[in-house]
């Protein structure tokens, strides 16, 4: 099945890469580290996030409702800067584009984990999850928006590797598609992709 197998390509990269040094560039974005996400939203209240890239701009709408720890840490560190500077670190065309690794590798980390919230919500094209190593239940700061319908990473597949979406693009989507078509070397965008910042918008 070929969500399965571009499963186990996102899972199985992270280990790869840092083992082998997958792209010769220095290690991008920050090197910011936390002990915990800090409480940052009102479950109560609306968030959006806009990312600003090399690409261009598109927005996310957080869902805090569903996933208010993922969102918080996403929020927490977004408000911190932690997201400026780094790479779209991974592309696999017609499956996701990932990012939120400090160290550009695919095994960077904001010094801490936030568990898994189940949720019944699908990946479908243009959601955001968070990404974790092979039946992990727990994150940090690594996301992927889907670029399909992506339901095999859904809340009922039958494997232990469930992906819980905590947001969806709600303007900009061909910003994204556009990263996602780009040249690669291996699975990381050369050149580079890079987010300017993410801002935060509460109502």
């Amino acid at each position: 099945m070929r969500t399965v197998a571009a499963l186990l390509v996102l899972l199985s990269l992270p280990l790869w890469v840092a083992a082998c040094g997958d792209g010769d560039g220095p290690p991008g974005g920050n090197t910011k580290s936390f002990s915990q996400a800090q409480q940052s939203i009102d479950p109560a209240k609306e968030y959006t996030a806009l990312f600003v890239t090399s690409k261009g701009e598109f927005a996310v709408r957080l869902y805090a409702g569903e996933a208010p720890m993922t969102v918080n840490s996403f929020v927490f560190l977004a408000k911190q800067g932690y997201f400026d500077g780094l790479t779209f670190h991974r592309v696999v065309k017609g499956f996701v584009i990932q990012s939120g690794d400090p160290t550009g590798s695919g095994s960077g980390g904001p010094g801490y984990e936030t568990a898994d919230e189940p949720n019944q919500l699908s990946n479908r094209r243009g959601t955001l999850a968070m990404a974790k190593t092979a039946g992990a239940k727990v994150f940090g700061s690594q996301f992927f928006i889907n670029l399909s319908d992506n339901t095999g990473l859904d809340w009922n597949n039958p494997s232990n590797n469930k992906f819980y979406p905590f947001g969806e693009v709600i303007s900009g989507m061909d910003v994204v598609d556009a990263i996602a078509a780009s040249p690669v070397r291996g699975s990381q965008p050369d050149p580079e992709v890079v987010i300017t910042s993410v801002r935060i918008s509460e109502r």
